[in-house]
């Protein structure tokens, strides 16, 4: 694993910021802050003088929030695999049980 960080230059509402990052996740984090920069335009809408702050808190926000959801329908996701594994796993046992009872 490198260890060194490359400085990236991003553009989020018309304001250049400078982050490091791992030279093998620059992609990842441009792609992050496109996607950042069109959350924050979306938000802002025509009102060119809201705060900056504001709405990038927003859009935070609104990330976390897609973010619990989705890790909600995961939960749910990975529960019902877990029972559909245990209900295959009590039919497997009880075909071995029944050819070895033969």
């Amino acid at each position: 694993m490198s260890t060194t960080s490359e400085a990236v230059s991003i553009r989020l509402l018309d304001r250049e910021y400078t982050v490091g990052c791992e030279p093998n996740e620059r992609e990842d984090l441009l792609a992050a802050a496109r996607m950042l920069d069109g959350k924050m335009r979306e938000i802002r809408g025509g009102n060119r003088m809201a705060a900056l702050d504001r709405v990038a808190v927003l859009a935070a926000l609104n990330f976390a929030h897609e973010l619990q959801q989705l890790r909600g329908e995961s939960g749910g996701r990975e529960r019902e695999l877990a029972r559909t594994l245990d209900d295959l796993h009590r039919k497997l046992d009880s075909l071995f049980e029944a050819a070895t009872a033969r």
